[in-house]
């Protein structure tokens, strides 16, 4: 008993092991680790700028209906940024880059009914919100623009009004059609097997290849289905998550770089012409080059984990303002334009910013009080099982 210690002679044997030796039975525990912060916030960032790109067009970047807003076109309101807001179309395609990361992302690993629950949730009620307002508003005397028929408006309700051939609500719906056939492949292909890095690799390279023939043979049912126009910008966002996920990955990178040629192809197809003095504006196909890879960089970027770094709270907050920004900013844009021009004759370059703090704020009511309440909500249900 002489090597134990005195302050423990006098007790039994298993009370001595239990003060010399740590017990196998209760191990210290170890210390907690805070969960890795998963959110890429500057992806949130990078939503917002695309979205103001295309505000930006809408606002200033072509003649239309904003004309009407302004009291005469866009080109003699922003003589110099006209040309530059016409770039902005493009937010278009850099969305698609996100979406096609976004996606992939979200969709790995996850159960069919999960995924449909989580798109159809963070789709349908801002959408549905904007589809109500739009139409009120455009009903009422004093606002000069077309409104669609009821039936027609209930229509747009499903998101399906472009393939059934009804008049539009909201203008930029054009660019949900196509965000939904993509998932319906990705969830077909990708979800509803079980995602993996073979599959989304095979996934990429038969779209690819399925798209360019489909343009080739220039078939009306697979061009709706595969979108050979809007495919590479989808593809290419996707790849991008595979380098998130492995930047060594050369199948990724490959599938990147393919996207990327084609993509611009067609952007230069689609959004070039010669030079024209009775056009409102003209893109060069440098400029649309560029644009189309500035959008593959930051996504790249992102992906790399560049930016890091940017990870300010407040983008999440601007990342939640995106999606309901972009419903409702281009038909009440052109009514509050006109009435900060015309009526209460602000300058255009005043008209301009106060357009967009406005079609923010109206974004924020509609997240705080539409998407907060009935999201949640409607994945829930969509997520029951059946009995």
């Amino acid at each position: 008993m002489s090597n134990i210690p005195e302050d423990v002679r006098g007790t039994s044997t298993d009370t001595v092991v239990r003060a010399v030796v740590p017990s196998a039975e209760a191990p210290p525990r170890p210390k907690e680790r805070k969960p890795r912060e998963t959110r890429l916030r500057a992806l949130d960032g990078l939503r917002l700028i695309a979205a103001l790109m295309v505000a930006a067009y809408h606002y200033g970047g072509r003649d239309g209906d904003v004309t009407r807003a302004w009291g005469s076109s866009p080109k003699h309101q922003f003589p110099t940024l006209h040309s530059f807001f016409a770039y902005g179309c493009m937010g278009v395609q850099i969305f698609f880059v996100i979406s096609g990361f976004v996606i992939c992302m979200s969709g790995w690993g996850r159960p069919l009914r999960s995924f449909f629950a989580s798109r159809a949730s963070r789709l349908l009620p801002a959408y549905w919100a904007a589809v109500v307002i739009v139409t009120a508003v455009f009903a009422l005397p004093f606002v000069a623009y077309k409104t669609v028929s009821p039936s027609d408006a209930l229509v747009n309700l499903t998101m399906l009004q472009q393939p059934l051939g009804v008049d539009r609500v909201l203008g930029v719906c054009w660019t949900l059609w196509a965000e939904v056939r993509f998932y319906a492949l990705f969830a077909l292909c990708i979800v509803l097997p079980g995602a993996n890095r073979q599959r989304v690799i095979l996934f990429c390279a038969g779209w690819t290849l399925a798209a360019a023939i489909a343009q080739g043979v220039n078939e009306p049912l697979l061009n709706m289905v595969l979108m050979p126009e809007y495919a590479p910008y989808f593809i290419g966002g996707v790849g991008l998550y595979l380098v998130h996920r492995n930047r060594r990955d050369a199948h990724a990178w490959g599938i990147v770089g393919v996207s990327w040629l084609i993509g611009q192809h067609y952007a230069v197809q689609r959004l070039w012409h010669a030079p024209n003095p009775e056009f409102f504006s003209n893109r060069s196909s440098f400029g649309i080059i560029l644009v189309v890879t500035l959008g593959y960089v930051a996504v790249a970027a992102i992906a790399l984990g560049w930016l890091h770094w940017a990870n300010w709270r407040w983008l999440t907050v601007a990342g939640a303002l995106t999606y309901p920004f972009y419903l409702v900013h281009e038909h009440l844009g052109w009514v509050v334009i006109k009435a900060y021009h015309q009526t209460l004759h602000l300058p255009s370059y005043g008209t301009f910013p106060a357009t967009v703090a406005t079609m923010l704020l109206l974004a924020w009511v509609l997240n705080q009080y539409v998407e907060k309440r009935l999201a949640p909500k409607l994945r829930t249900a969509l997520s029951k099982p059946r009995p």
